[in-house]
């Protein structure tokens, strides 16, 4: 599955933590359409997007779209929900 990233999610992602969040992104992309793997990433569905963490206090907010995962934002909890109140 290809890995896409909005101009939102590369300025949301901390400097410091570049590395995990790449592979917190690969490993959603093994991990789609696999539930039994997904209780490890802690992958879960908020329509219309997907959730997946990365470590303890960060999440990646993504869709799929077409043959691809577009990742649109690296929050905490509160950026996510605010993210997703200005989504609908």
């Amino acid at each position: 599955m290809k890995l896409l990233a909005t101009p939102r999610f590369l300025k949301s992602i901390p400097a410091a933590r570049r590395a995990e969040v790449l592979t917190a992104m690969k490993a959603a992309g093994v991990a789609y359409g696999q539930p039994h793997v997904h209780a490890g990433l802690g992958l879960r569905r908020i329509r219309p997007f997907m959730e997946c963490r990365c470590g303890l206090d960060l999440r990646l907010i993504f869709q799929r779209e077409g043959q691809a995962l577009v990742f649109h934002l690296c929050g905490t909890h509160d950026e996510v929900e605010s993210f997703l109140k200005n989504q609908r």
